[in-house]
């Protein structure tokens, strides 16, 4: 029946509603969270506690619309039976409006703002469940390990450059860049053991 592929979407869209009245605003959600975040690292600074509630918040944001555009994907893949290119950017069109939408409905909330920045940060969301679902998860994870190996190797080698020009202690950075590199290099040959032929 085509309703299991249309109805989730929709409800996913009327709870991010929800989430966007009064209840889901930064007042309320720190009455809750604060408390939380305090637990987890007691030693935080007041201003390192808002930092994470802040990042909480927008990884909320990215979640929400992932989990829309993923729900929009299988439904137009499996209740329309598009192909998952022209699926994947209905989802995208669809979660990207919403976004817009939602904003603007936040407009009119007096405990809440609307922002371009969000709108931003739920089209990444959306942008990141259907490239996960273009390339597969195996192949994301490995691409986005190799991406952060790579960043942590050349931005370790940068900061390790400047702080040595600059006189001041690395401290772990010296281990954490080569581990980095270290790390590039037996993935690079796992890599080509796996396609040799048998």
């Amino acid at each position: 029946m085509g309703l299991k592929y249309w109805l989730p979407p929709v409800l996913w869209m009327a709870v991010i509603v929800g989430f966007s009245t009064d209840a889901g605003s930064e007042s309320h959600t720190e009455h809750w969270l604060l408390p939380i975040l305090r637990e987890l690292a007691p030693w935080a600074t007041p201003a390192l506690l808002e930092a994470l509630h802040w990042l909480v918040r927008k990884s909320a944001h990215l979640s929400e619309y992932a989990i829309l555009a993923a729900l929009w994907l299988r439904a137009f893949v499996h209740g329309r039976n598009l192909n998952p290119r022209t699926a994947g950017l209905l989802a995208l069109a669809i979660s990207v409006a919403w976004a817009i939408l939602d904003e603007l409905h936040q407009s009119f909330v007096p405990s809440r703002t609307a922002s371009l920045a969000d709108v931003l940060v739920d089209t990444a969301g959306a942008l990141i469940a259907l490239t996960v679902a273009h390339v597969g998860w195996r192949q994301a994870v490995d691409r986005t390990t190799t991406a952060l190996l790579w960043i942590a190797l050349i931005g370790g080698a940068g900061f390790l450059l400047v702080n040595t020009i600059l006189g001041v202690p690395s401290g772990p950075l010296w281990l954490t860049a080569p581990a980095a590199s270290l790390a590039l290099i037996v993935r690079t040959m796992l890599a080509r053991q796996r396609s040799r032929p048998r």
